[in-house]
């Protein structure tokens, strides 16, 4: 499973790269975004009392990074379809995955975000 996992996180990292959708001017592209959070995945999908260390390393390094309105709003819509595309995922896992890992965040999390209200 975890190769399988791989290979998805790959595939949508190079299908970012391929079709040039870094965000603009921004501090990540889409592809270093989802190789970053790609330790999330497994506990998205599979939740235990504690998120992996990796995890929460690459979910607090992705909100480090992304310091403007533009930025968020783009790593947003980054992982936004990036968890459509993933099947088997326990929502209320993912919403609480950022302020597990320390990071708090104005708005929950889900793949039903409207990432324009994303402000923070």
């Amino acid at each position: 499973m975890a190769s399988s996992m791989f290979l998805k996180v790959t595939f949508l990292a190079m299908t970012c790269l391929i079709l040039g959708t870094p965000l603009a001017n921004a501090a990540l592209s889409c592809s270093q975004i989802q190789l970053t959070i790609a330790p999330c995945i497994g506990y998205v999908r599979s939740p235990t009392p504690s998120v992996p260390a990796p995890c929460c390393n690459g979910v607090r390094s992705v909100n480090n990074q992304a310091k403007t309105v533009p930025d968020r709003q783009g790593v947003c819509r980054c992982l936004k379809s990036t968890f459509l595309s993933l099947s088997g995922l326990n929502l209320p896992a993912l919403a609480a995955l950022p302020a597990k890992c320390g990071v708090n965040l104005p708005y929950k999390v889900n793949p039903s975000i409207d990432c324009n209200i994303v402000k923070y």
